[in-house]
């Protein structure tokens, strides 16, 4: 299993848009070999917020296909030249070969 992670610091009151748009139906789910997305944001009570999101592939060579693919490739393009949004402080990527996984005992 490969895991892709994305870690992204907003400004406060601002992880609903990018819960929306990271958790809304999108043409990611369509490719072969991916297993699924998960959102999560960091539980914080005052100042910037934390979202982060773990999309999970069969394997290193799915993920490398859907990052080489008309459609992804499509989507970056649309947006190229484009100031990002000013809630968005930053982002953080990094990408996971799992070497275990534990499951709970029935």
């Amino acid at each position: 299993m490969f895991v892709q992670m994305k870690k992204i610091t907003i400004t406060e009151g601002h992880a609903d848009k990018i819960i929306e748009r990271f958790g809304g139906k999108g043409i990611v789910e369509e490719q072969e070999g991916f297993i699924d997305a998960t959102v999560m944001v960091k539980k914080v009570h005052r100042g910037d917020e934390e979202v982060v999101i773990m999309i999970r592939w069969e394997s290193e060579e799915y993920w490398k296909k859907w990052e080489k693919s008309d459609a992804h490739i499509a989507g970056h393009k649309a947006n190229r030249g484009k100031p990002k949004p000013e809630f968005i402080i930053r982002t953080e990527g990094e990408l996971y070969e799992v070497k275990t996984v534990k499951n709970r005992v029935q």
